[in-house]
């Protein structure tokens, strides 16, 4: 016959036996180390994600370029309460959900030339191979210039 009694409560000793306080615990140590690392790995992460997404949505603006959750980009012409209206054409003008808008486009200006910066080792510092590189580098190019300057005379 199946017991449907949980098997924690089953090999419980019975009350005023010594070891009752500690066993239980012990029991239930891998499930709260379980519900621990979800929490850690999955919820909070959402939770985090979806305030983000939720300033962006309250901070949407007029002039602001934007793209749907069905990807369609256009611009911020007017917003209300809970819709906005997307200018997608000079003509073409789209009402959608303030929750029907996936991201907000950023325009960066664009720099003449950023100049390249110098890789670093994983503490800061330049690593050993990278120097040896460097080095490896700077000898195959004298090796270079050498053969093309002897091909020119």
């Amino acid at each position: 016959m199946i017991s449907f009694v949980p098997m924690f409560l089953q090999n419980a000793p019975a009350a005023g036996q010594p070891g009752t306080g500690m066993s239980g615990m012990i029991t239930f140590l891998p499930l709260i180390l379980i519900l621990l690392i979800m929490y850690f790995l999955m919820i909070r992460p959402q939770n985090k994600k979806q305030k983000e997404t939720q300033k962006m949505i309250e901070a949407l603006k007029k002039g602001d370029k934007v793209v749907t959750i069905g990807g369609i980009h256009g611009t911020v012409a007017s917003t209300k309460e809970n819709t906005v209206i997307i200018k997608v054409d000079d003509s073409t003008r789209i009402e959608f959900n303030r929750t029907a808008i996936a991201t907000v486009i950023v325009d960066k200006p664009a720099t003449a030339a950023e100049p390249e910066k110098e890789k670093k080792g994983l503490f800061g510092k330049k690593s050993k191979d990278d120097s040896i590189v460097a080095e490896i580098k700077d000898k195959d190019e004298e090796k270079y210039s050498d053969s093309e300057a002897d091909k020119d005379e």
